[in-house]
C-alpha cells in the first residue's frame, strides 16, 4: 500500500483529504498541530502523532520512521494561533534562522524545501481533490447585478495587488469602495468585520502563491458568516480555491439567495 504523509493544519480540509485519500488505497501517515487540527482525524488516517507548531525535527522524525517519502500539506495554522502555540525545535528554530521573513509564502516554500532536502516530496494538497476547485462561471440559483459584477472587478484587481505583499486573498467591496481586506484574521473574520448588506467578497489565489499548500478555500462556515452581514454575492477564483463540502456551499448559499461565482481574473 502507497503511503502518503500528511502535515495538518486547522478546519475540515485535513479530514476531507484524508477520506478522499484512504478510499483510493492510500496509507496514511499525519502529523497534527495542537490547538488547531480537529482531534477528528485520528479516526480517519492509518498513524497519527501530535506535534506543537515549529517542530519540523519532529514531523521528519515520524515520516523517516514510518518510510514516508511524499506528503502534502493540508489545511492552514491560524496567525494568532501561531504566536499563541508557537514551540520550536531545534530544528525548527535553524530553519527561522535562515528566513529573511515570516510571510506565509516564505515559510510555507521553505519548509517544502527542508523536507525534500530529507527525501520527502512535497505534493499538491489539491491532490486527489480536482472535483472540489471552483468552476468558471455562475454556481447558484441567484446572480450578481451589473453594479456587483462592478464591484467584483474592483476586488479582484485590490485582491491579487494585496496578495503580492502577502498580505491576505480576500476582500469586501461595495459601490467601488473596498470595505475590507484580509489580514491576520482570515477570511470569515474579515467578513464578518467589514461586511455590509449587498456588499460583495471576492477571494483570489495570491500571484505568487505555491499551489502545493496554502491553496484558498471557502466551506459551509463562510456562507453562513456571508448571510449573518447580508453578503449579496461572494466570488471565487476559478481553479485555484476549492469549494469544501462543495455541495452543503451551495446549497447553503441557494437558500441564503447569495450569488456565488467562479471567476477568472
Amino acid at each position: 500500500m502507497q503511503r502518503i504523509g500528511l502535515i495538518a493544519g486547522n478546519g475540515r480540509f485535513p479530514l476531507i483529504f484524508a477520506r478522499a485519500a484512504r478510499a483510493l488505497g492510500y496509507h496514511l501517515v499525519a502529523v497534527a498541530h495542537r490547538g488547531e487540527t480537529d482531534p477528528g482525524l485520528e479516526a480517519e488516517v492509518d498513524q497519527l502523532t501530535w506535534v506543537r507548531v515549529g517542530e519540523l525535527g519532529r514531523i521528519i522524525e515520524v515520516f523517516r520512521s514510518a518510510g514516508v517519502d511524499q506528503a502534502v500539506f493540508v489545511g492552514g495554522i491560524h496567525k494568532e494561533g501561531l504566536l499563541e502555540h508557537f514551540v520550536p525545535d531545534e530544528r525548527g528554530l535553524a530553519f527561522l534562522s535562515r528566513l529573511s521573513h515570516l510571510g506565509d509564502d516564505a515559510v510555507l516554500r521553505g519548509l517544502a524545501e527542508e523536507l525534500e532536502g530529507d527525501g520527502v516530496r512535497v505534493l499538491p494538497s489539491t491532490l486527489f481533490l480536482d472535483s472540489l476547485l471552483t468552476p468558471v462561471g455562475e454556481l447558484t440559483d441567484a446572480r450578481p447585478t451589473e453594479e456587483q459584477w462592478g464591484d467584483i472587478r474592483l476586488g479582484l484587481r485590490v485582491a491579487k495587488a494585496i496578495g503580492e505583499w502577502d498580505i491576505g486573498q480576500t476582500v469586501v467591496v461595495q459601490k467601488r469602495i473596498v470595505l475590507g481586506v484580509e489580514a491576520i484574521e482570515g477570511t470569515d473574520a474579515t467578513i464578518a468585520r467589514a461586511g455590509r448588506p449587498g456588499a460583495v467578497v471576492v477571494k483570489v489565489c495570491k500571484p505568487q502563491q505555491d499551489l502545493r499548500f496554502d491553496v484558498p478555500a471557502v466551506g459551509p462556515r463562510t456562507i453562513e458568516v456571508c448571510a449573518s452581514v447580508g453578503i449579496a454575492a461572494l466570488a471565487l477564483e476559478a481553479g485555484t480555491t476549492l469549494m469544501l463540502e462543495k455541495q452543503s456551499v451551495l446549497a447553503a448559499a441557494n437558500a441564503a439567495g447569495i450569488a456565488v461565482v467562479g471567476v477568472v481574473p
